[in-house]
């Protein structure tokens, strides 16, 4: 089968390998269709990922039809599915208590084992879920979406009519605004970006924004009336950004941290404790996200052709990749097609 391969930090090949074959019971095996790139996987081509060892092949933004499945799994041959790419070892404390995105020994396809840049990919069934009503190119979405559904539902006590900010305009932010949209949140997105901020206006109708910049926090005092956002999700991957939501958080809110950094962060508890405020951290996603991500786009809540902004093939992502690493202009999602 073909397979992309990061060599070593930016080299790409297209490569011939032998398709994988289940090994355990549990397998499923699949046909890869369509593969979102993702933050992580630019990160990977630029040496910039901290826990990978080279080669690897990425990808865990997976839509795929299913070829081989195990008696009872409830899947069949053909059946178009998308991927929880998030390995979870079923026993730890975490999992134990239905929290396997946040498992103590996860493996994540495309980051600690090799992805699906390539044609055939083998997933526990547990980790593979019907997109029946999609498209395949709809269900490459799933996963990314997934993140910021399950960022929303991590807010928990917030109700619909809450004031809501999302900082960062990036995919993760993106889709952290339109669940917290369709979860019945007033919503307002904030970006260093004001070309991103237009266009999450033109192609969303998030008409209410915030330019990233010394008038940030009167502005958002503006919209909520002195009283900060009820909500505010960190989706920027920047620690700065982090440490600087505090003050755009209401008394007794909740600030969830989408995005994760190596960085240490820190704030000034004074700002934390008179507020009485939640920080929560989000961290990957649960069955009942992805599912929530697939009944929201065959209803029509969610439109992936206003995510999909680039896509290439297996042939020309090994120069695509590369160019959109640095070429953000324009780039929400892109998606590679692995099977004509």
């Amino acid at each position: 089968m073909k397979a992309i391969l990061c060599a070593e930090p930016g080299r790409l090949e297209l490569v011939e390998r032998a398709a994988p074959q289940p090994a355990k019971a549990e397998d499923v095996r699949l046909k890869v269709s369509h593969i979102g790139i993702c933050g992580t996987d630019y990160h990977i081509y630029e040496g910039k990922h901290p826990f990978l060892a080279y080669p690897r092949v990425m990808g865990h933004e997976i839509s795929a039809h299913v070829l081989e499945a195990p008696v009872g799994s409830g899947l069949e041959p053909g059946d178009l599915v998308a991927v929880n790419p998030y390995i979870a070892c079923g026993r730890c404390f975490a999992c134990r208590r239905g929290k396997p995105n946040c498992c103590m020994a996860i493996e994540v396809l495309g980051v600690h084992r090799d992805g699906a840049f390539c044609e055939e990919i083998i997933v526990p069934s547990v980790n593979v879920y019907p997109a029946k009503g999609l498209s395949p190119e709809q269900a490459a979405t799933v996963e990314f979406l997934a993140i910021g559904a399950h960022a929303v539902r991590r807010a928990g006590s917030v109700e619909p009519g809450a004031r809501a900010l999302v900082v960062g305009a990036g995919p993760i932010g993106l889709g952290t605004a339109l669940f917290a949209r369709i979860a019945g949140f007033k919503v307002t997105l904030m970006d260093l970006s004001e070309e991103r901020l237009a266009e999450a206006n033109g192609r969303f109708g998030l008409a209410s924004s915030i330019t990233v910049g010394p008038s940030a926090l009167d502005q958002a005092k503006t919209i909520t009336e002195g009283e900060g956002f009820e909500a505010v999700f960190d989706a920027t991957g920047n620690a700065a950004s982090m440490m600087a939501a505090l003050p755009f958080v209401a008394h007794g809110g909740v600030l969830v941290y989408v995005s994760v950094v190596k960085d240490d962060i820190s704030f000034a508890d004074p700002e934390f404790h008179k507020r009485e405020m939640s920080i929560i951290g989000s961290r990957n996603a649960q069955k009942a996200d992805f599912d929530h991500v697939i009944a929201s786009i065959r209803s029509g809540a969610i439109d992936t052709d206003q995510l999909i902004t680039h896509r290439t093939d297996f042939s020309g992502a090994i120069t695509d990749l590369p160019r959109w690493a640095h070429q953000k202009s324009g780039l929400i999602k892109a998606v590679i097609q692995a099977q004509g």
